[in-house]
């Protein structure tokens, strides 16, 4: 079976080496030592976990509502308006997302440059909630 350090699953969580080692810690996910005594997790416990941690999030307050799972949550960084269609520029982090959308969405939703929204990403389209 396929072990990973925890470096290594730090990375496949999207959380710091840290993190990782405090969760290993604190019992929340399993570890053994290989030979040379680095700590390992089990890729069964590794994927069981991701999934625990996927399903545990946001409390009701905080749920969003939307089929599409590909959060990016982030700051609206630029919005572009023409007389139909719209841009709007949202930085998550390293990522930089762009979606163009009509003005009427802008406008219902109220985006403006330097508010919380979150983009959406399922297939090719980004969509954006208000955060």
């Amino acid at each position: 079976m396929q072990s990973y350090t925890i470096g290594q699953a730090a990375r496949l969580l999207g959380v710091s080496p840290d993190t990782a080692r405090r969760w290993a810690d604190a019992g929340r996910v399993a570890t053994h030592r290989d030979e040379a005594g680095r700590r390992l997790i089990d890729g069964r416990d590794l994927a069981a976990f991701s999934v625990e941690l996927a399903g545990g999030g946001a409390d009701d307050e905080d749920a969003s509502y939307t089929t599409a799972r590909n959060a990016f949550p982030g700051i609206v960084t630029a919005v572009k308006l023409g007389d139909v269609a719209a841009q709007v520029e949202i930085q998550a982090g390293p990522h930089r997302l762009v979606s163009l959308l009509t003005r009427e969405a802008v406008e219902e939703l109220g985006l403006e440059v330097g508010m919380r929204a979150t983009a959406r990403v399922k297939s090719t389209s980004v969509h954006i909630d208000r955060a």
